[in-house]
Order: structure tokens, then sequence, then C-alpha cells
């Protein structure tokens, strides 16, 4: 796949990005400038490095809050599907 460059702006500086899909780079760049955006608009007084570092353990913190309740579905995914092939092994093995 081609991975076209896209440009995109952050806090006010642009950026020339490469990505798998221009629409996902352009969402995701999206998401990060308003992540800062709105860290600034509540404690405007604080450099740009603070702001950005404050981003990403926020943007971190929701990636992690995510990936632990993925695997927590999956785990009970997995369960549910445990029970239902020893029930129906059960069942068929009943039957013979």
């Amino acid at each position: 796949m081609d991975r076209k460059s896209v440009k995109v702006k952050i806090f006010g500086s642009e950026y020339p990005l490469r990505g798998e899909s221009e629409e996902f780079t352009k969402k995701v760049a999206a998401y990060v400038d308003d992540m800062l955006t709105s860290i600034h608009t509540k404690i405007p007084e604080q450099p740009p490095l603070t702001i950005s570092v404050l981003a990403a353990l926020n943007i971190t913190e929701e990636l992690l809050k995510e990936t632990d309740k993925n695997q927590q579905q999956m785990a009970a995914l997995e369960t549910e599907v445990t029970k239902l092939v020893n029930y129906l092994d059960t069942t068929i093995h009943a039957g013979e």
C-alpha cells in the first residue's frame, strides 16, 4: 500500500505525516490536537512541553483502560466459548 503524505495541523504547527490511511491519519492528528487544546484551555500558563506531556499521559491512560477492557471482554468470551464447547461435547457424547 502506498503511504501518501498528508499535512495536518496539531496545536498550531503543521506536520507532514504518513500513514496507512489519509483519513485515519487526519483523525489521529485531530484527536491529539483536541487533547492538547483541551489541556491548554484548562491550564494556559503551562509551557507547550508540559501540555504535550499531559496530553500524552491522558491519551496513554485512555489506551491502557481500553486495552484492559478489551482483555477482560476477551477473557469473558473465551470462558463462554469453553462452556459452550464443553456443553456440546457432553451433549454429543451423551447421545452416542
